[in-house]
């Protein structure tokens, strides 16, 4: 089912930048920063974003805190969005210490981030029944002015940022279907099997994309998929980046092995992900996968 859409921000909103995964690089802060400034906004840098943990180096303070910043920013008013500085790894850690019924009595908002907070992505989808935002991190290598340029678009005037493609994308099987979008990062997918946020592609368009994994593990990851039932009935599949994961011919093979046989239209490079000048993608919302096009087009803006 479509979710509820957030309103789309205006020029002297209040952002906050929040850290629920893995430590954020003071560089890529500080760069980040005047860029969302820049836009207009008013930018809430949240304590996890400045915070490190003494027993886990890859975590951004502790699940408690990083839970209570995710939830402090949802829950103030004066707030219209909430942005993950960057991914890493941690999101899972802290979902179950959210309140989620506090959040849904607070209604929506807009969230986006991407990578590792697929976590919350599914969380918010599930428990709150919002769309969100898989874009481009402020505080990333990746946050070029291309991916910066193309999540502003979203952000202020989504209604120019209808038809998505990237400048490689076409099909690895041809057709075109219509659907909610769903997914996100391939391991993080995997790892919410089981979890309460879990939600399968039936019916929808399946955006999938992963970075640093041998082939062989993007294998397992999708058969684990597979065998699970997560793409039964999956109406298309919109595949993004696949940084670090081996040679394009071989991620091309792959692909068509373990996802041809579903019988769908498959994009694949449709431009999101882990690289620079990723597009920012809707999750929640009705859109057309055109694989002979290479092009996945909203039905409605991702904002409202």
């Amino acid at each position: 089912m479509t979710a509820i859409r957030p309103r789309r921000l205006r020029r002297g909103d209040t952002v906050a930048l929040v850290a629920p995964a893995g430590p954020v690089p003071r560089d890529l802060l500080d760069r980040a920063v005047p860029v969302l400034r820049s836009w207009g906004l008013t930018v809430r840098v949240f304590d996890s974003v400045h915070a490190g943990n003494p027993t886990f180096d890859y975590l951004a303070g502790t699940d408690e805190d990083r839970a209570a910043d995710f939830q402090q920013a949802w829950l103030d008013p004066a707030v219209s969005a909430v942005f993950a500085a960057r991914g890493g790894y941690g999101c899972m850690r802290m979902v179950d210490l959210v309140d989620w019924a506090r959040l849904r009595a607070a209604g929506p908002k807009l969230f986006a981030g991407s990578s590792d907070t697929t976590a919350l992505h599914e969380a918010i989808g599930v428990h709150l029944g919002v769309s969100t935002l898989f874009s481009p991190m402020p505080a990333t290598a990746h946050f070029d002015e291309l991916a910066a340029a193309g999540l502003r678009r979203m952000l202020f005037e989504p209604e120019l940022a209808m038809e998505l493609r990237g400048p490689s994308s076409g099909a690895l099987r041809g057709g075109s279907a219509t659907g909610v979008t769903v997914g996100g990062n391939l391991s993080l997918l995997v790892a919410s099997v089981g979890a309460p946020e879990h939600r399968r592609a039936r019916g929808g368009i399946a955006l999938l994309e992963d970075v640093t994994e041998n082939l062989y593990r993007i294998d397992r990851l999708l058969t684990q998929l597979l065998r699970v039932g997560w793409f039964d009935g999956v109406a298309g599949i919109a595949l993004g980046s696949w940084t670090d994961c081996g040679q394009p011919e071989d991620i091309r093979s792959l692909m068509l092995d373990r996802l041809g046989p579903l019988g769908v239209p498959i994009v694949s490079e449709l431009g999101f992900g882990h690289h620079n000048g990723a597009l920012t993608v809707p999750l929640g919302v009705r859109a057309r996968l055109d694989a002979d096009a290479g092009s996945l087009t909203l039905l409605d803006p991702a904002l409202g």
